[in-house]
């Protein structure tokens, strides 16, 4: 039997990539966290693409991304990105990624990029993809498709703890801005916006852990 399909979307620090790789572990799942190709591409904007106001030039990137080879590669069970063979999977989880990944992902030349390799990788099956328009517009015919979501306060309590957990310095109140910031581009922005796809299962995880959600999850996976 083919390994599932499963399409798992939601807003900023719902818990997305850490649930869907303890789900991919269960279940035995390769797990793909696409929100990291788009820090993984904000990250090389920012090291090499600024104008002289310290901008982001979007041109620069677009000329660019023959120069950008993104890989994960095994690293004991977990998938670690890579950018031209150096692993920035920590370096793009700073303040300064965060601040600039919501405009780079909602560029068409970004999301064209990046969209066929996500594509590729589903292909043969037995793989969960987390993002925000994975089961709308990267993977429409995933079998299963979930929807994520929680307070904002919840959430910034989350997303704080985890810069903290990452050495990260980090000011609870300019988080919380940072992720209504982030809401409103992802859900406005005209290329394949955040939104829940009409076939998705909605889990408010406000009030429950990620032991809770996941368990939520696995009881709709059936006939596997």
């Amino acid at each position: 039997m083919k390994k599932p399909v499963i399409a798992i979307d939601g807003f900023s620090s719902t818990g997305k990539s850490s649930i869907s790789k303890m789900i991919a572990k269960k279940l035995a799942l390769i797990h793909l966290d696409t929100g990291a190709l788009y820090r993984g591409v904000t990250w090389f904007a920012l090291q090499n693409c600024l104008n002289g106001d310290g901008s982001i030039n979007t041109d620069q990137l677009f000329s660019s991304f023959d120069q950008i080879e993104l890989e994960f590669k095994n690293d004991d069970g977990e998938l670690v990105l890579f950018l031209n063979h150096i692993d920035i999977s920590k370096a793009i989880r700073t303040n300064e990624v965060s601040d600039n990944v919501s405009f780079i992902a909602k560029q068409k030349e970004v999301r064209d990029f990046l969209l066929e390799s996500q594509r590729s990788l589903a292909e043969k099956g037995g793989i969960i993809m987390d993002g925000r328009d994975i089961g709308t517009v990267v993977l429409p015919n995933a079998d299963y498709k979930f929807f994520l979501t929680a307070s904002i306060d919840e959430r910034t309590k989350r997303r704080y703890m985890e810069l903290l957990s990452l050495g990260i310095e980090a000011n609870e109140q300019k988080v919380k801005e940072n992720l209504m910031i982030r809401d409103k581009i992802d859900s406005e922005r005209e290329i394949a916006p955040l939104k829940q796809a009409e076939d998705a299962i909605v889990i408010d995880n406000t009030n429950i852990d990620k032991q809770e959600t996941i368990e939520r999850i696995l009881s709709y996976i059936k006939d596997f």
